[in-house]
């Protein structure tokens, strides 16, 4: 079973004036998977805050997979992609660009999403939108290769040629 960490991303949110619906559709994933809640939080649109957490979880060897919702548009507040690129040890572009390519059939917003994915100290994070929906769509894209990629970061797994 894998350790999984929820960061909201949202000023709103953080002060209480907002309910984090969108963590919700993605702690409701972990009931349906082989993972299990190890912390979930909500901050506000702030690098250093945001960078803190995810070194604070990945770091701990505690952590798997880090889940965050949330500034990924094109807002002046949005800064979560930032945020993580600056504490992530290598990126892994294919999650989030099929994130983005198999959404644009339902929205043409999905064009728009600055979302990133990469490794920090063997756990994974993936930046996933703001929206509910948004949340709903992408996660139906990558629920399955989750796994997979925490079996190949753990060495666990590995693909060799014919």
């Amino acid at each position: 079973m894998f350790k999984l960490a929820i960061l909201t991303i949202s000023d709103a949110g953080s002060k209480g004036e907002r309910v984090d619906t969108s963590g919700d559709v993605l702690s409701d994933f972990i009931d349906s998977k082989e993972f299990e809640l190890f912390e979930r939080c909500i901050l506000p649109d702030e690098v250093p805050q945001i960078s803190e957490k995810l070194i604070q979880w990945s770091d701990s060897g505690k952590v798997d997979v880090i889940l965050t919702t949330g500034g990924t548009g094109l807002g002046p507040r949005d800064v979560t992609p930032e945020a993580t690129r600056e504490v992530i040890d290598f990126d892994v572009p294919g999650i989030t660009e099929a994130m983005r390519v198999q959404t644009l059939g339902e929205t043409n917003f999905a064009m728009l999403s600055r979302a990133v994915a990469g490794v920090r100290s063997g756990c994974l994070i993936i930046n996933f939108p703001g929206s509910p929906n948004g949340v709903k769509q992408t996660m139906k894209i990558v629920a399955d290769v989750i796994p997979h990629a925490l079996e190949m970061i753990r060495g666990w797994r590995t693909h060799k040629n014919p």
